[in-house]
């Protein structure tokens, strides 16, 4: 009750002023406020971006080619080895085939309509395989004497054809083997790329004593990058590989047919004369 007599002995226009006083102020300090914490400097949002995208990248082939130990640079070289020696031979063995069968086109237009067997073989391609066995066969009839009479010229000509014709398939097959050989083990390569990347992933945690990511991303990004080059080399190897052989099929009906043609005309007696 005293205090209540004493604020309200004080008087009115004490009591207004101070109050103007207080509601001054607390706008100005909080502006004052706003001002210092604006003042602080924050960091630009450009040069944090700037720094990110300037940092390495340890998952990147990039990294890997820069960083990686001999191991992992000698792995990634046999992988592109093998690579470009798969692509050469597909292009090489497919331009092979698509070169037999023109030249078995032209020997079913020409050599058939020649008035002898040397006509008929000048016509055919120099290098081609139809006049290979063109020649073969004609070889085999005028050099039927000696121990060989003692064969039928039948006999002796089907030889002489079916040698001329498997010689001609093992040239078409040349260079399938590596095919498949890269085909079988390209991916093992990679994977082998891959156990190294994960022995080094391991080595840097038992060294720096903790499995920071830091210690960690590089040898395992480095790891799945050999996986998916050994699969990227090995799957175009294997359809490559599949694709010429059924080819290379084709190719050899078409010489055999050739053959079964050439034969029973070079037995008859005026093809021989």
């Amino acid at each position: 009750m005293l205090l209540m007599k004493r604020l309200i002995s004080i008087p009115v226009g004490v009591l207004l002023a101070t109050s103007v006083t207080l509601f001054a102020a607390a706008p100005a300090a909080a502006q004052g406020a706003s001002e210092q914490a604006v003042a602080v400097p924050a960091p630009p949002a450009s040069a944090t971006k700037a720094d990110t995208e300037g940092a390495d990248n340890p998952y990147g082939l990039k990294a890997m080619v820069e960083h990686g130990d001999a191991v992992s640079k000698t792995v990634l070289a046999l992988l592109a080895i093998m690579s470009m020696g798969s692509w050469y031979i597909f292009f090489t063995k497919l331009n092979e085939q698509r070169k037999v069968i023109k030249d078995g086109k032209a020997s079913n237009k020409n050599f058939w309509s020649a008035g002898s067997m040397r006509q008929g073989i000048d016509r055919l391609d120099k290098d081609g395989a139809f006049r290979f066995i063109a020649e073969a066969a004609e070889d085999a009839t005028k050099h039927h004497e000696g121990l060989l009479e003692h064969v039928d010229l039948h006999s002796w000509l089907t030889m002489s054809l079916d040698e001329a014709n498997e010689e001609v398939e093992e040239r078409l097959q040349g260079g399938l083997a590596f095919l498949a050989t890269v085909g079988s083990t390209a991916p093992f390569i990679g994977l082998f790329g891959t156990v190294w990347g994960i022995l080094n992933a391991l080595t840097s945690i038992g060294v720096a004593g903790q499995a920071s990511i830091d210690k960690v991303a590089g040898p395992v990004g480095e790891a799945l990058i050999m996986t998916a080059i050994g699969l990227a080399v090995a799957v175009p190897a294997v359809l490559g590989y599949n694709w010429l052989v059924r080819r290379n099929r084709v190719v050899m009906q078409q010489v055999r047919s050739f053959s079964s043609k050439l034969r029973p005309m070079l037995l008859g007696s005026t093809a021989i004369a």
